[in-house]
């Protein structure tokens, strides 16, 4: 993501900026002083066209949303057929509508039986929002355990889960009963105790940079939350729907979560998340009081459809199955004295390149010859990559071309 990491980052040259432009600058709420600004025009499979008809080859898909690639014909598809049917209807919860309840059947047909009860949410912050309040609602416990460098959204409740406090230290105070650990550290397992309502952990932690469980770190998290009464909550909301190599990460590790946070790929490119956990945890939102946890548009219809029209392509083709030997192709094809490592989760990968004024030559020489990545939120020295599920094993050489050449063009071989 395009963040102000340094005060010297400068953008593309734009002598002449369109009209577009100016009012995108002006009147669309800005993040940072340096978006990409590349305007685009449509986007198909892999790729997406700015207005002059160039072609992007997408290795970041929206952040690790576009599973299926851009507009895929099934999504479309159950887009407009929903369209034609109805809209919003009435606040979630109230109405029997036949693709939420078709949507959350397909997931808990594709899930262990311990979670089977869907809360569906409009993103990925509001899921990790839901969990939170669940966790202390069944436990009825104040504290929340989170980890060092794990991103789980920008709304108040899930940026009091960020640390370091890089991006939270102009909104404090943020939530009170927040305990933070460290990945991989077993001795911090200690600190899950009689007071922790949950564990919120993702199975792989992308924004530090792609970093995987080590010694079976995950099983021992897991046996510590039983002993205590924790719930154990997964975000996958980057690491689900097959990005890692199996339709969900967890499945790698034998164990399995109190609490599942999806998001990004699970709406094909709609706006959609959900948090699932079982019957019994989830049945407390509904009572003492009721209406525990609300909301107007989650579980929007057309959303839903299209969540359902990607989770059955998904599951019907196991897209996941290729994922294992397209990321053993990016490790063949990224190979320069320059990178220091790559790290990958299947089709979500980190390749480290060193100091952030390379990184960001590194990427704007990419973006210049039709290939977008970009870095990650708590790692500013290597170049993410998380194209869609469906790319091919041409695009992934040319995209490993053109990043090799970046590459060879600013840097220097590191010593041995």
């Amino acid at each position: 993501m395009f963040f102000p990491c340094s005060p010297n980052f400068t953008q593309f040259s734009i002598p002449h900026m369109s009209s577009q432009r100016q009012q995108f600058l002006q009147h669309v709420a800005q993040t940072s002083d340096i978006p990409m600004l590349l305007e685009i025009e449509r986007a198909e499979g892999t790729f997406l066209f700015d207005k002059a008809g160039k072609r992007y080859l997408d290795l970041i898909a929206g952040v690790s949303v576009s599973v299926l690639g851009h507009r895929h014909p099934d999504v479309v598809e159950a887009i407009k057929s929903q369209a034609d049917r109805y809209l919003h209807t009435l606040v979630y919860g109230e109405y029997v509508l036949s693709p939420q309840v078709e949507l959350a059947s397909l997931l808990v047909a594709n899930l262990p039986t311990q979670l089977s009860c869907v809360y569906f949410t409009n993103s990925g912050s509001e899921a990790t929002e839901g969990a939170m309040k669940l966790a202390k609602r069944y436990t009825g416990r104040p504290e929340i355990i989170a980890y060092r460098e794990a991103y789980h959204g920008s709304t108040q409740g899930a940026a009091s889960l960020m640390s370091p406090s890089f991006f939270t230290q102009g909104y404090h105070p943020l939530l009170p009963g927040i305990r933070h650990i460290n990945f991989n550290c077993e001795a911090d397992l200690e600190k899950i105790g009689p007071q922790t309502a949950c564990v919120i952990i993702e199975p792989v932690q992308a924004e530090a940079g792609v970093r995987l469980p080590q010694n079976d770190y995950l099983k021992k998290l897991r046996k510590r939350c039983t002993e205590m009464g924790a719930l154990l909550v997964f975000d996958e909301i980057q690491a689900g729907y097959g990005r890692t190599g199996t339709l969900w990460a967890f499945e790698q590790y034998d164990i399995v979560p109190d609490v599942l946070l999806l998001a990004k790929g699970m709406g094909g490119g709609m706006p959609i998340g959900a948090f699932i956990a079982s019957k019994e945890v989830m049945q407390v939102l509904g009572h003492e009081p009721p209406l525990g946890h609300i909301t107007t548009f989650c579980g929007h219809p057309v959303c839903c459809a299209a969540a359902l029209a990607t989770l059955r392509f998904l599951t019907k083709h196991k897209l996941w199955e290729g994922v294992k030997e397209k990321e053993a192709l990016f490790h063949q094809l990224l190979v320069h004295p320059a990178i220091r490592e790559v790290r990958s989760a299947g089709l979500l990968m980190a390749v480290e390149v060193g100091e952030f004024e390379l990184l960001r030559k590194i990427i704007l020489e990419c973006v210049a010859n039709g290939v977008i990545t970009d870095w990650f939120l708590f790692n500013d020295q290597s170049l993410r990559i998380a194209p869609p599920l469906t790319i091919s094993e041409g695009e992934i050489r040319t995209a490993c071309a053109v990043v090799v050449a970046a590459i060879d063009k600013f840097a220097a071989p590191i010593n041995p």
